[in-house]
């Protein structure tokens, strides 16, 4: 089965405040890399650049409730062994809850590993990593976290690789209440980003660059402690047509389904929830639904 990788229809969302495709200098701030990250052409390309010395980061100026991001990212081409560029959404605290896609680099010629996570009041350790069916270093590909009461889907190119459900009903905590920004960062994480640690940076290929485009946030905006994202809510958009907020009400289709199979059977290499050394006394509870 070789599922369609084209461009993905971006559901639009009525709310107190409405996020849309946006400028750089507008959405972000870069946070730090003493002069490593740029914004160029206009707002709209950043990049973020790490040499031995430092990395560098950005977040986003808004906090969100419940949304669908899109980021189109080309990462650190060759010999990016021992580099994490990770693209999240996070709160702030101990009980912090938090949506991660990290990306793990490796030797030219070898793929990256996709690492994903989810943390809901401070717990984590849900881990799942993917190989990639494309070189992610040759191009810009779209990055995207659907986050609504009821699901966290995580999508490349439109195509599902990760739906995290809300377990409530299993005395799982869900994010659902603390609003988050969008944060990226490139690093150096030699001690265990490649193979366990077993291959190290190598500075020679230094300065290691990542690129960003095309960021859109369908989402509410999170602002003076509200953010008004009721289902009934309906009007008109910026470009004339009748909103709709789908996308806090989705779940996968039965295509989406068959795409989400297609990448976990061929392309899914760790999954916290078939770990049975890691919890020997037995898979969280999340892990048993269906």
């Amino acid at each position: 089965m070789n599922p369609s990788l084209g461009t993905k229809t971006l559901l639009l969302f009525s709310l107190l405040s409405f996020a849309l495709a946006g400028n750089f200098n507008q959405d972000f701030d870069i946070t730090w890399g003493d002069g490593r990250a740029k914004i160029l052409n206009n707002g709209q390309l950043l990049t973020l650049s790490l040499d031995k010395a430092s990395g560098s980061g950005f977040q986003s100026k808004n906090q969100y409730l419940f949304g669908k991001i899109d980021m189109q990212i080309k990462l650190v081409p060759g010999n990016s062994a021992g580099t994490v560029t990770a693209y999240y959404l996070s709160s702030q605290g101990p009980t912090h809850d938090e949506i991660d896609f990290e990306f793990l680099g490796n030797l030219s010629g070898d793929p990256y590993t996709l690492h994903t996570n989810v943390f809901s009041q401070g717990k984590g350790n849900r881990e799942q990593q993917f190989k990639l069916w494309f070189d992610p270093t040759q191009d810009f590909h779209t990055y995207s976290l659907l986050w609504n009461p009821q699901h966290i889907i995580f999508s490349v190119d439109g195509i599902p690789i990760r739906d995290f459900k809300n377990a409530e009903s299993r005395g799982v905590a869900f994010p659902k209440n603390q609003p988050m920004r969008i944060y990226s960062s490139l690093w150096d994480a030699e001690d265990w980003a490649t193979r366990g640690g077993l291959i190290k940076t190598d500075w020679t290929k230094a300065p290691f660059v990542a690129s960003y485009r095309n960021f859109n946030a369908n989402a509410c905006v999170w602002s003076s402690g509200t953010s008004r994202c009721g289902s009934s809510t309906t009007t008109s958009t910026t470009n004339g047509g009748a909103s709709n907020q789908a996308w806090f009400n989705q779940e996968l289709d039965v295509m989406s389904q068959r795409r989400l199979r297609w990448v976990r059977k061929n392309y899914m290499i760790y999954n916290y929830c078939t770990d049975f050394k890691r919890f020997p006394q037995g898979l969280p509870a999340e892990c048993r639904m269906r």
